[in-house]
Formats: structure tokens, C-alpha cells, sequence
């Protein structure tokens, strides 16, 4: 299916860093990419050549999976020890055959044990949500979604910074197979009239704000600190 027939919502998240304090974190930081377990270099040794401020995608799909079917089954009921065999409907079921040793130690008192092969009528219902980063990795979402922490004008914001954008690696069908996989457990043998369903509740790509900063080290070596400037993190 084309990408465009999706119905995605769109979330940015706000950042809680300016670039002052990034350049801050960076100052502090900016030797770490270049060093080694002999050395490392001093701070002057090192300049930040740039900085930018990307929007990376994670991707996230949600979804319910219904089925119901018959599954063959053996259900164990005990009776009194003078029950030879049970009728249930239509069918009669002999008492199980027991083992001399079983015998030997329960005595002619013991209950008797009937097996009755029937079948179950089962229901399943199974909800999830997967979160994919930028690359299509498999991620536990580690940010908190409500009116404070999202952009109100999510777009327009995008499209501001159009040229920063990170879209999602993953499609939305290949996200929502791996949903599907997820959610549909595989069945039992023996089973007949299976009715299933997967509903796709929602599909939303949440761009994070990452500060990205290029930085030149000792004999022109380049190394990159980049920056959640959601969590104020360094990645």
C-alpha cells in the first residue's frame, strides 16, 4: 500500500535546551570523541566546526489483534471409584486404565480418572504498541507525550526546518507486519473456523529534537557529539 494512504499523526517534541546551554555541554565534552586509552587531547587542541539542530524520527504503530477458533482439547474429571463411565451428550467415556503401581498405592478406593476429548471455543485478544527508531531498530519509547511536552504546531514547524528532517528508515508496512508478527501468537495444532482480525489503531512518527555538533580534533580527525535535547542527554 502507498505511504500516502495512511493516516499518520505527526508529534514534535519540545526541546528543553537552547543552543547557549548545548554549547555549554559540548565545551565540557568536546574532547571525549578523540580520545584514546592513552591519551587525550587538551581543550584548545579541539574546535566545534558546527552545530545544527536535526529532527529525528521515531516511528510508532499501535494496534489490536481479535481472533476466535476451536481448538481440540482433553479436560481430566475425577469420579468415585465405583464409576465405570461417564455419558456427556451423545458420547460415552470410559474410566483411564490404571498402572499396577498406581493401583498398589491408592487401592480399590481411589478415584477413577475420565479423560472427555472436546472442543474449546477460544478467544483472543491481544494489544500492543512498537516503537522503531530512525534506522528501524526496535526500541522501548523513552519519552513522556502530553501538552507539555509537544509542539503545537507540529507542520508547520517541520517544514520550517525542512532541510534538518530525519524521516523514518522503517515503511509504515513494514512497521505494522511487525506489529502483526507480534501480536499474532502462533496457534495451536488442531484447530478449525479460525476468525481473525488485526485493527490498526494509529501510526504516529514523533520527531525529536538532537543537537548535532561537527567538531575538529588533533591532526584534522573529525568526531560528532550529538545531544537529546528533549532529555538533555548525550547520545
Amino acid at each position: 500500500m502507498a505511504k500516502t494512504a495512511y493516516d499518520v499523526k505527526t508529534i514534535v517534541l519540545r526541546k528543553n535546551l537552547e543552543n547557549d546551554d548545548v554549547m555549554e555541554i559540548i565545551e565540557q565534552k568536546k574532547t571525549t570523541p578523540f580520545k584514546s586509552l592513552l591519551s587525550r587531547p587538551k581543550k584548545e587542541e579541539v574546535h566545534i566546526h558546527s552545530l545544527k539542530l536535526n529532527y529525528e524520527c521515531i516511528l510508532m504503530v499501535s494496534g489490536k489483534y481479535i481472533a476466535d477458533y476451536f481448538r481440540k482439547s482433553t479436560h481430566t474429571i475425577s469420579v468415585d471409584s465405583n464409576v465405570r463411565e461417564v455419558i456427556f451428550g451423545d458420547g460415552v467415556f470410559p474410566i483411564r486404565s490404571k498402572s499396577g503401581l498406581t493401583k498398589a498405592f491408592v487401592g480399590k478406593r481411589g478415584k477413577n480418572k475420565i479423560d472427555l476429548k472436546l472442543e474449546e471455543h477460544v478467544f483472543v485478544e491481544e494489544e500492543d504498541e512498537l516503537a522503531f527508531d530512525l534506522h528501524g531498530r526496535d526500541i522501548k519509547f523513552p519519552f513522556k507525550i502530553n501538552s507539555k511536552t509537544i509542539e503545537n504546531y507540529p507542520k508547520r514547524l517541520l517544514t520550517k526546518n525542512e532541510l534538518n528532517v530525519k524521516k523514518p528508515e522503517l515503511t509504515y508496512a513494514a512497521a505494522i507486519s511487525k506489529l502483526q508478527s507480534q501480536l499474532k501468537k502462533p496457534l495451536e495444532t488442531d484447530v478449525r473456523n479460525i476468525n481473525d482480525e488485526f485493527v490498526l489503531r494509529e501510526i504516529s512518527e514523533v520527531y525529536v529534537p538532537i543537537f548535532e555538533a561537527r567538531l575538529i580534533g588533533p591532526k584534522k580527525k573529525v568526531g560528532i557529539i550529538r545531544i537529546d535535547a528533549v532529555r538533555k542527554k548525550i547520545l
